[in-house]
C-alpha cells in the first residue's frame, strides 16, 4: 500500500474520482508512510489520524451516494503550522501558542477542505515563520531527507519534507522572503510563490500588502496546479485578491520553448556559494537545448535588501508587536530583532521603502518586456548544517542578519512577480539545488507552462530520497 504514497496527486485524484481507489485506502498508505519516516525527519508535528480516517470515510460515502466531488476529493493534505485549523493545534512554532487550538479554519484550509481534501496534520515551521530554516522550541528541527544532518529550509520546511518523503501528495505553505521556494530547492520538490493576490489569505493583518502570500507545494508542476485549483481565486475581504477563477490552472500544457526569451543570472549580483554555481552552471545550455533564447542578464535590483528589511520589520510589528510588549522573553531573538528594527524606523523610512519598491517594480517590468522569464538560483547556499541558526557567511562575505543569505528569494519577493522553484541538479554529495524561474506579474499560468516544459525535459525531481532510518 505504501507505493500509493509515491504516486502523483493528479494520478491519485483521477483514481479517486473514477472509483478505482478509496479515500480510506489512500489515507492508510499515507499514514503508514508517516509512521515509517516522520520520526527521522520531524516534518509533521501534529497528526490527526482519527479525524482524517473519519473524513476519509465521509468522502467514500459521498462518492458512493453519487454526490458532486471537489477537485481534491479524498486527497490527504498537510497544513503549515501557521495556518489556522479549527479544533487542531496551531502553534506557529512558538511556546506562546504551544497549546493553542483555533475555533476557525484559515481561508486556505477552508478552500482545501471544500475541494474535498483530507487534513492529516500540521507541518513544522520556524517560530512565526521567521527565517528560512525550520526549527523551533516547541518541536525542534526538521531534517533534510537527503541528508539528515542538513537543514530542510523554511519556513515551509515541514511541508517540503512531507512531500519529498511521500507522506502527503500535496501541502500548503506561505512565502514572504522565500518560504515556498527555498525549502522546495533544499528538498527537491516544487514550490510556487504566486503573483500578488493570486491566493488570498484570511485572517490577514495586512490585507493590502503583497509581501507575504499563501501558496502550494507539490512534487510536480501538474500536482501544484491541481492544488491551485482549490486555493486560488478572489476574496472580497482582501483588496489585492485577483478576480480570475481558479479554473485557469486546469489542464496545463507545456509552452513552446522556442518562443521563450530567458534572462539568466548566476547570482543577481549577490554572493552565491560555489557549490550552487557549479550545480547550475549548465542551466543556460540546458535552456538553449530546450529551444529557449537565452542571454545572461539581470534586472537592476538596487536597494532591494534595505527595502525588504524595512517592509518585513513593519509586518512583524503588526503581527507580533503586542506579544513583544507582553512576553518578549518568549519570542525568538530574530523575531525580537525584527520588531525592534520596526520601532527604530520612522514613517519617513517606511515611505522611502514604498517609493523604492515602486521604482524596483518598474525596473523589473522593463526587464520583463525584453525577456519572458528570469532564471536564477533559488538559494545562495546548499542545505547547511541543521544545528546552525543561519549561514553567517557566503563565499567569504558576512551575512549580518538571518535574512541576508536568502536574498535571491527575498529580493524577488519585492517584484510581486510569480516565482517558482524547480528541481535542477544535485551536488556531488547528493544535495538538491533548485532553479528559480520568475514570470510577469499575473502570469502564473504562463510561468507554470514554462516550468512544465523544463520538468518534462529535465525530470530531476523524480530522484526521491532513500528511505531514512529513525534518528
Amino acid at each position: 500500500m505504501t507505493e500509493l504514497a509515491d504516486r502523483s496527486a493528479v494520478e491519485l485524484a483521477n483514481w479517486l474520482h473514477q472509483g478505482e481507489l478509496s479515500a480510506r485506502e489512500l489515507l492508510a498508505a499515507c499514514l503508514e508512510r508517516i509512521e515509517a519516516r516522520n520520526s527521522a525527519v520531524n516534518a509533521i508535528v501534529t497528526l490527526v489520524a482519527d479525524r482524517a480516517q473519519a473524513w476519509a470515510a465521509q468522502a467514500d460515502a459521498a462518492f458512493a451516494a453519487g454526490e458532486t466531488l471537489g477537485v481534491l476529493h479524498g486527497l490527504p493534505v498537510a497544513h503549515k503550522d501557521l495556518e489556522l485549523t479549527a479544533g487542531i493545534r496551531t502553534t506557529m512554532g512558538s511556546p506562546i501558542f504551544a497549546d493553542f487550538i483555533p475555533d476557525e479554519d484559515g481561508l486556505v484550509v477552508q478552500r482545501l477542505r471544500a475541494a474535498g481534501a483530507i487534513t492529516v496534520g500540521k507541518t513544522n515551521v520556524p517560530e512565526f515563520g521567521a527565517g528560512s530554516h525550520t526549527f523551533n522550541p516547541v518541536f525542534g528541527a526538521t531534517h533534510n531527507p537527503y541528508d539528515l544532518t542538513r537543514s530542510s529550509g523554511g519556513s515551509s520546511g515541514g511541508a517540503a519534507v512531507a512531500l519529498a518523503t511521500g507522506m502527503v501528495p500535496l501541502a500548503d505553505g506561505s512565502d514572504m522572503g522565500g518560504s515556498l521556494r527555498n525549502p522546495a530547492s533544499f528538498c527537491n520538490v516544487v514550490g510556487l510563490r504566486p503573483s500578488a493576490g493570486r491566493v488570498p489569505s484570511w485572517p490577514n493583518r495586512t490585507p493590502n500588502s503583497a509581501l507575504g502570500t499563501s501558496g502550494m507545494m507539490a512534487r510536480s508542476v501538474d500536482d501544484l496546479a491541481l492544488g491551485l485549483q482549490a486555493i486560488a481565486g478572489h476574496d472580497a475581504r482582501v483588496p489585492i485578491a485577483r478576480c480570475e477563477p481558479a479554473s485557469i490552472f486546469a489542464d496545463l500544457t507545456p509552452c513552446e520553448p522556442g518562443a521563450v526569451r530567458v534572462g539568466f543570472t548566476a547570482d543577481l549580483g549577490l554572493p552565491v556559494d560555489r557549490a550552487v554555481r557549479e550545480a547550475l552552471a549548465d542551466v543556460p545550455e540546458r535552456l538553449a537545448a530546450l529551444g529557449c533564447r537565452v542571454a545572461e542578464a539581470s534586472p537592476d535590483m538596487s536597494g532591494a535588501g534595505d527595502v525588504f528589511q524595512t517592509l518585513r520589520a513593519w509586518h512583524f510589528e503588526i503581527a507580533a508587536g503586542a506579544l513583544y510588549d507582553r512576553t518578549p522573553e518568549l519570542l525568538k531573538d530574530t523575531v525580537r530583532w525584527n520588531i525592534e528594527l520596526a520601532r527604530r524606523l520612522d514613517l519617513a523610512a517606511h515611505a522611502a521603502a514604498i517609493v523604492a519598491q515602486r521604482n524596483l517594480i518598474a525596473r523589473v517590468a522593463a526587464f520583463l518586456e525584453r525577456f519572458d522569464v528570469l532564471a536564477l538560483p533559488v538559494a545562495q547556499v546548499v542545505p547547511f548544517d541543521v544545528d546552525l541558526d543561519w549561514p553567517h557567511e557566503v563565499e567569504g562575505e558576512q551575512m549580518p542578519t538571518y535574512i541576508d543569505w536568502m536574498r535571491t528569494c527575498s529580493d524577488i519577493t519585492l517584484t510581486e512577480c510569480p516565482a517558482i522553484s524547480m528541481p535542477a541538479a544535485f551536488t556531488p554529495d547528493g544535495l538538491p539545488v533548485g532553479i528559480q524561474f520568475v514570470g510577469r506579474p499575473g502570469g502564473d499560468v504562463e510561468l507554470l507552462r514554462f516550468a512544465k516544459s523544463w520538468e518534462s525535459a529535465y525530470p530531476v525531481g523524480q530522484r526521491r530520497p532513500s528511505p531514512v532510518q529513525p534518528r
